[in-house]
């Protein structure tokens, strides 16, 4: 149909509604079809999005398009729709069961305010599954799973969208003459509006409760919540504000990240796993990035990993690098060619690892660890004499030199030269100092 104007909305072919007689369904979906003739909308310009329940029903009576969902998940829907397309109206009807069952969507778009229009058919019961009790069932009220009366407080719909900080907030009723206009003023606002329309259902809550339209406003009244529109702010929406965010990006100098260009070169065969077990605060995850950076300056092809628990500056801290001349496909190590520990939470730590070695394998350890239960050769880490002063704070920079010099995987000035490309000066500079023993 293109972008032609209607004189109604509804798919007038496959009527009858299938809703019981006398439900207000009807009357809230007629004032849709009004409010889209007022504001002179294309049926391609809509998207009307249902999710389960007699609301679910809906989408299949309306020319424009349609998206049907999951019990509950109407909001989320919509909002990803609206997010591919800023420029469409999308609009959600959902019951109160769908809001309860996905209270946390509603929840959330609200708090966004992104930019969908959320018309609540709220009846008070589940009218489709034989009228359970649902989140907005009034207290005291007889349903099929309520028998002697609800004790749950019932949930104020609106309210919860409002204090959650959705855009336009609106109390209506299915008999309201101007529903369509406070569907219209909804639509054209900027961000989440949700109007929580009450209304009748015939077959169950009405019979179970004598509760008619007199009954409803009374209760509306004794509840305190008042109708018409509740909230209207100017925050913008979060499409809105995402638009300006990618402007905003657009203009500045794009990230162009850390290249590290081939300046050396290496004589090494096959690959070669390295773990370096340390405590926190030891900088092991540091010295395990100069190795693999000092790897990928030489040419070679490398992989990084750190391990450290949640609590960050306790326990152990573990940097695993895979360094070969061919790509690496697995960065992972089961088996570690070297293993150097330089801390009992280390020790303690890739105890599994060590353990797997073979005589094949090395492991490097510093001072006072005890004895270490591997096939591997076992050796000390031997620092220049001058490098002393630094073990307690360098330890780990100490272990990467050691490591560079022993194992010959790339030349030593690749290593400073990874200091001066990845670190901060002054932590470089420190580092640096720390090489120079080794020199």
């Amino acid at each position: 149909m293109g972008d032609k104007k209607l004189d109604t909305y509804i798919a007038e072919g496959n009527l009858p509604y299938a809703f019981c007689p006398g439900c207000s369904h009807g009357k809230i979906l007629e004032a849709l079809s009004n409010s889209l003739k007022q504001q002179g909308l294309g049926p391609s310009e809509v998207v009307i999005v249902t999710d389960i329940g007699c609301v679910g029903l809906s989408d299949k009576y309306f020319v424009t398009h349609a998206f049907h969902g999951l019990h509950g998940r109407a909001i989320t829907y919509a909002s990803g729709i609206k997010m591919q397309n800023p420029d469409l109206k999308v609009v959600v009807l959902i019951g109160d069961g769908g809001c309860g069952i996905g209270g946390h969507h509603l929840l959330n778009a609200a708090r966004l305010n992104t930019d969908v229009n959320v018309l609540v058919f709220n009846n008070f019961n589940f009218g489709m599954t034989g009228g359970q009790h649902s989140v907005t069932t009034p207290l005291d009220s007889i349903t099929a799973t309520t028998a002697l009366g609800s004790t749950d407080a019932p949930m104020d719909i609106a309210g919860t969208a409002q204090v959650n900080g959705g855009g336009f907030i609106a109390r209506a009723t299915a008999f309201d003459k101007d529903l369509p206009d406070i569907i219209e003023k909804a639509m054209k606002h900027d961000g989440f509006s949700l109007i929580d329309i009450w209304e009748l259902c015939t077959a169950y809550f009405v019979p179970r409760n004598d509760f008619g339209k007199k009954e409803m406003m009374s209760y509306m009244d004794g509840m305190q919540m008042a109708s018409g529109i509740l909230q209207e702010t100017n925050r913008p929406s979060f499409q809105t504000s995402y638009k300006n965010i990618q402007k905003q990006a657009s203009q500045q100098s794009p990230m162009s990240g850390l290249i590290l260009d081939t300046k050396f070169s290496s004589n090494l065969e096959k690959p070669i796993r390295i773990v370096l077990a340390g405590a926190a605060g030891q900088k092991v995850v540091s010295a395990g990035n100069l190795l693999a950076s000092a790897a990928t300056l030489s040419g070679l092809w490398t992989s990084r990993r750190a391990d450290f628990p949640i609590t960050i500056q306790t326990g152990f801290s573990v940097a695993e690098i895979v360094i070969s001349p061919e790509p690496v496909d697995y960065s992972g190590i089961v088996k570690p060619d070297i293993a150097a520990i330089i801390a009992p939470e280390g020790k303690a730590k890739i105890s599994r690892l060590t353990h797997a070695m073979k005589s094949t394998g090395t492991i490097y350890y510093s001072d006072g660890l005890g004895e270490i239960d591997s096939e591997a050769n076992i050796l000390p880490l031997l620092f220049p004499e001058s490098a002393k002063r630094d073990l307690r704070k360098n330890i780990s920079a100490l272990t990467a030199a050691f490591l560079a010099k022993e194992l010959n995987m790339f030349p030593f000035e690749a290593l400073k030269e990874a200091a001066r490309q990845i670190q901060k000066p002054k932590i470089a500079e420190i580092n640096l100092g720390v090489f120079a023993h080794f020199e």
